[in-house]
């Protein structure tokens, strides 16, 4: 190999090095979203579905915007799938912000029934365990998906818990 060559594939692994580098750099660990369930309300049915609307705050902990243009969620209850929905919606997260999405989600009757059974095992409905799952798809960093799990405290004056 000539001392040119050896000149010209030194400086092109010193650049490609380099490049390697700054890309890293852009990849920077990110703090998983903040998602809380903060109400759900009825919606009108259809045949032998229930729809609901999922209210979730989702709160951007991190240093960059996050764009999205779908959204899904699965909610699981008492260790029961329950309900299911997607949403079109596109936005915009900002850097340390929150925004308030709504999801339309269905109950399917066999998903009642599911559940059903498993509340008449119970002693109470008092504390009953959620998880939500989903998923805010797009944006420049791909899909971020996020989880919420705790408990529903239904009040004890009989008012609406939602």
């Amino acid at each position: 190999m000539t001392s040119g060559t050896r000149y010209v594939v030194h400086r092109a692994l010193i650049l490609l090095l380099t490049c390697g580098l700054s890309a890293c750099a852009l990849f920077q660990p990110r703090d998983p979203l903040t998602i809380s369930v903060i109400g759900i309300a009825p919606l009108p049915a259809q045949e032998l579905e229930m729809r609901m609307a999922v209210k979730i705050r989702v709160q951007n902990p991190n240093e960059t915007v996050i764009d999205y243009n779908g959204l899904a969620l699965n909610l699981e209850v008492n260790g029961q799938p329950l309900a299911s929905g997607v949403s079109d919606q596109h936005g915009r997260i900002g850097r340390y912000d929150e925004q308030v999405l709504v999801v339309p989600v269905s109950i399917t009757a066999f998903a009642m029934l599911r559940q059903a059974y498993g509340l008449s095992r119970l002693q109470s409905l008092q504390g009953m365990p959620y998880v939500l799952r989903g998923k805010l798809a797009g944006g420049a960093l791909g899909t971020l998906r996020f989880t919420d799990s705790g408990t529903f405290d239904l009040p004890k004056d009989g008012s609406t818990a939602w």
